[in-house]
C-alpha cells in the first residue's frame, strides 16, 4: 500500500515537474527582451529614429539591427515582424523624434496625410547596445479617438519642440510626476497638473487653439466619472523637455495611448494624445480645422 502510494507521489511529481519545465521553456521563448539598465548613447538613438522613418517611407524594415529575440506589437498586440505597418511604404507628411538616453528609448510621431490613407503613427523603439529590442507603434486612422491626418499636421508642425536652453529645462523626474498628475485627474478631479500658459493641446486632430490666440490654456476638463490610466511606461527626453507616456485606459486591455508633454520652464506648453479605438464604433472625428465634429 505505501509502496503504492509512493509510486503515485512520484507520478505526480514528475508530472509537475514536467509542466514546471514545459511553462519555463515557453516563458524564455516569449520572454520580454527589454533589460532593466539598458546601454545606449543618444548618438545611437538618433541614428536608430532616422533609420526607422526613412524605413517607413520605403516600407523596407531590412536595414534596422534588431537584437535576435527583438518583439514588435502594433496596438500593443504581439505581431509578426513582417505584419505590421512599418512594412507598407508611406508619404511622410510630417515627423519628429524623441530620446531617452536613460532608458535607452525612443518615440517618433509620423503623420501620413497622402497617399489614399491617412495615418498619425506614435513608434517607441528600446535599444541595447544599439540592438532594437523592441518595437511598439500605436497606428491611428479614420474612426480612431477624433481622428484627423491633415489636422494633426498642421498644427504638429507649427509648434516648437526643439531642444530647450538648459536655463528652460526641466528635471525628468518633475516631467514624470507632472504628467502622471495630469492623467491621475480622470479618476481623482482634485489632483492638480502643471498647466502652462500659453499652452495647446493636438488631440488626434483636434486642437484646442484653433483661432490662434496668444493667450491660451490646456486646462480645457477632463471626462466625469473615475476611469484609471494604467500600464504607464515612461520616456523623458530632457533636452527637448518631453515626457512621452505609453499607457492604456480602463484596463489591461482598454484604449491603447500616447500621451506626450512639452515642458518650458516646469510648466506644460504643448500636450499631444494618440488613442486607438478598439470597438466597432467609431469615435467622434475631428476636421481639418482641428475642431470637433459633434
Amino acid at each position: 500500500m505505501i509502496r503504492t502510494i509512493t509510486s503515485a507521489c512520484l507520478v505526480l511529481l514528475f508530472g509537475a515537474f514536467g509542466i514546471m519545465q514545459a511553462q519555463a521553456q515557453d516563458q524564455t521563448e516569449n520572454q520580454d527582451p527589454r533589460v532593466d539598465y539598458p546601454h545606449c548613447t543618444r548618438a545611437e538613438l538618433e541614428a536608430a529614429t532616422a533609420a526607422y522613418v526613412d524605413a517607413q517611407s520605403k516600407g523596407d524594415i531590412s536595414k534596422l539591427q534588431f537584437a535576435e529575440n527583438a518583439q514588435f506589437l502594433e496596438n500593443m498586440s504581439m505581431v509578426e515582424k513582417g505584419d505590421g505597418l512599418w512594412n507598407t511604404k508611406l508619404p511622410i507628411a510630417y515627423s519628429a523624434s524623441f530620446h531617452d538616453p536613460q532608458r535607452c528609448k525612443t518615440f517618433t510621431e509620423i503623420v501620413v496625410t497622402e497617399g489614399g490613407h491617412p495615418y498619425v503613427i506614435g513608434t517607441r523603439l528600446y535599444l541595447n547596445d544599439g540592438k532594437i529590442l523592441r518595437v511598439d507603434s500605436l497606428v491611428t486612422d479614420k474612426g480612431d479617438w477624433l481622428f484627423n491626418a491633415n489636422a494633426y499636421k498642421k498644427y504638429a508642425s507649427s509648434e516648437d519642440w526643439s531642444v530647450l536652453p538648459v536655463s528652460q529645462r526641466t528635471r525628468g523626474q518633475e516631467m514624470i510626476n507632472g504628467a502622471n498628475a495630469y492623467l491621475d485627474q480622470f479618476a481623482d478631479k482634485f489632483t492638480e497638473a502643471p498647466w502652462g500658459r500659453p499652452c495647446e493641446r493636438l488631440e488626434g486632430g483636434a486642437y484646442t487653439n484653433v483661432k490662434g490666440e496668444t493667450d491660451t490654456t490646456c486646462k480645457v476638463g477632463i471626462p466625469a466619472g473615475v476611469l484609471y490610466i494604467i500600464n504607464r511606461d515612461y520616456l523623458v527626453d530632457e533636452e527637448k523637455g518631453v515626457v512621452n507616456i505609453f499607457c492604456r485606459f480602463g484596463s489591461g486591455t482598454g484604449m491603447p495611448d500616447s500621451h506626450t508633454f512639452k515642458y518650458l520652464d516646469g510648466k506644460f506648453r504643448y500636450v499631444h494624445t494618440l488613442s486607438v479605438n478598439l470597438t466597432d464604433n467609431p469615435s467622434p472625428q475631428a476636421r481639418d480645422d482641428g475642431t470637433i465634429i459633434r
